[in-house]
Parts: C-alpha cells; structure tokens; sequence
C-alpha cells in the first residue's frame, strides 16, 4: 500500500553499546548517527534517559544533546525523553533552557514519568512521586520556568530557570498508556507514544488524547492535537539480510524480558535461539488485522508498513528506533528508509 502524505520522519537512540565495543565507541557512534540522519532529511534526533544500563550509555542525556547538537547543524536535538521523577523541574529548565541558550531554536523536550531504570537505582535517584498529578504539576511547573516572567503560572513560583527564563523550549508528553495521553491533552502539549514497546494501547491512547485535548491551558504549545509513533525498523537492501540483522534487535527484546541485560549481541538465529532455550521462533506477525509497529525489510517493504501505520492511526509524525550490532549498518538502514520516504537530502 502506498500513501500520499508522508509524515516527516524522526529518530530515536539510546547510545546503544554492541558487544566488542565500549561506551566511549557507542557515543561516537551516536553522534555519527546524529550527523548521518541530519544529511538524510530526518527531523529530529532524539536521546533517551536510562540508568544504570549496560546496554544503553544515554544516562546524562542533557550532557549528550549538548555534544550532539554541536556536531550538528540544523536538526532538532531532543530528549525521548527526560524521566520528570527522577530530576527537579528547576534543573531541567536550567539544564534544556541552557542548551536552547546555546543553539537557539532546535531543542525539544520529552518528558515521561517511568524511572528509566531498575528499583534499586531508581532509589539511588530519590525519585520524587511518579503520580499522575504530581507529574502533571511538574510539567506545568517546567513550563512556567521555560516561559516568559509575565506568566500565569508565575503566581507563588519565587525560583527562577536562568538560562531558561523566555526560551519557551518545547515540551513533548511521552506515553506509553492512558495516563500520558491525558496529561499532554489537558496541558495541550504535543504526545509521542511508545508503540515501539507498547503498541496494543496506541489506539485507545490517541483517542483519549484527541478527544481531550485543550488550548486553554496556559501551558498549551500547540493550536490542534499532534500525535508521534514510535516505531521499530530495520532495513537492508534484501529481506534476508534485514531479517538476519534484526535478530540483535530481537535479542535485545528476550534479554530485556528475562533480565539478562547486556551489550547488544552480533546477529545470528544460533545466538537467538540459545538465549530463548530452545529453536528459533517465526517472526511474530500481527493476526488481528493492526499494522506492527517493528518493519524489518528491504526499504519498500518497510515503506509500505510505516504507511500502513500513519493511514490506520493518523498520526502526524514517526519515531524510528534501529537496534544493528554494527553501527555502520544502522546508519545504512536509515539512510535506505530516508531516501525510500523522499526525505529531502540536506
């Protein structure tokens, strides 16, 4: 199936490590990345925050963007996102305000409320409330720091984010469930849904969004809702090959449910069966009609499912994520999905 309207294309990365290689290489890498897609038309490249992680080295996040964002030039650096418990709104204002301070008008702000992380080391960052309230406030609290002085949500608030005061830095509301949905409707904010691991409540979620949304908020950005999808993408120039490449991805999906967290392991259905115990498994397909929301395939294949996606839930713009053993070949893969979509090369 083929589709008129082509919804600009973001990326989503998380520093990946790959087995063989260090933390030091996985953010070279991802600042190569970030220079490959800025050339490849996409719209932004987005960090996100996770601790205590072998697997994923994005844990200083603000700190990441800042380094990307001078190896680059025009595309949106953002965070995809920030965990609101884990940090004070203040510090966020300074941290985003500062990096909008630097490079001007390219900096988003995701904001999402799980810890990021296991227990133990959520505990270590006395994580502040997680509570849909609490976190709505501190969202709100955010973008009166971002905003100009003269502001309603000024009333009582003695501190001020300097930089950050004026910056008016974007925010986004991150989700993965109801709870999301409702917070980024009520404050009028942008929503980007994480279909790439949760995709069964995306349906429901975008219509609690779209059915709740509201400018008359002081904190709405935005004049009409505007929804994101995560997606999970592999491309190559055969099938075979993006298939055999996304079983790292796949390994990574097992270790992540069994707890065995580790560097990402090099393709290879032998690996991925040892880790599952036993033979490998057909790739799960989707039976109930609904696209999936993990494209593996030659550019074409992946085009005509990303299509899919945006016809069936409206959506406004994708997030792709691309797990590959070797980064070289996770910057092929969004280069080949780049120009498959008519990005317009920079």
């Amino acid at each position: 199936m083929s589709s008129s309207r082509r919804v600009p294309l973001s990326v989503l990365d998380l520093a990946p490590v790959s087995a063989g290689s260090t933390a030091a290489d996985a953010l070279r890498e991802s600042t190569e990345l970030a220079r490959t897609v800025e050339k490849a038309g996409y719209t932004r490249f987005w960090m996100a925050e996770h601790h205590g992680s072998v697997t994923f080295a994005s844990s200083a996040t603000a700190v990441l963007l800042g380094h990307v964002a001078s190896h680059t030039e025009s595309i949106r650096v953002g965070s995809g996102g920030v965990m609101l418990p884990n940090h004070a709104p203040l510090m966020v204002a300074e941290y985003y305000g500062t990096l909008a301070t630097l490079y001007g008008d390219r900096i988003d702000l995701g904001l999402g409320r799980a810890p990021g992380t296991d227990p133990v080391t959520a505990a270590a960052l006395q994580r502040t409330s997680a509570e849909l309230r609490d976190f709505a406030q501190d969202v709100a609290d955010l973008a009166t720091l971002l905003g100009d002085r003269e502001n309603p949500g000024r009333d009582g608030m003695r501190v001020r984010a300097l930089p950050g005061e004026g910056t008016k830095v974007p925010l986004w509301m991150l989700g993965s469930s109801l709870g999301g949905a409702s917070v980024a409707a009520a404050l009028g904010l942008p929503f980007s849904f994480a279909s790439h691991f949760a995709p069964d409540a995306i349906e429901s979620a975008l219509e609690v969004y779209r059915n709740r949304f509201t400018t008359e908020a002081y904190t709405a950005q935005i004049d009409a809702p505007y929804a994101m999808a995560g997606v999970n993408v592999v491309c190559a120039p055969t099938t075979e090959e993006a298939r055999h490449l996304a079983t790292t991805a796949d390994a990574l999906r097992t270790r992540i449910q069994t707890g065995r967290l580790a560097p990402l392991d090099p393709p290879g259905e032998d690996m991925l069966a040892s880790l599952r115990g036993g033979p490998r498994l057909p790739r799960a397909e989707r039976t109930d009609g609904r696209p999936s929301f993990s494209a593996v395939g030659t550019p074409e294949e992946v085009v005509a499912q990303l299509d899919d996606i945006v016809e069936r839930y409206g959506v406004d713009e994708l997030i792709v994520t691309t797990y590959t053993w070797d980064p070289a070949l996770r910057r092929r893969s969004y280069e080949l999905l780049g120009e498959a979509w008519g990005l317009p090369r920079h």
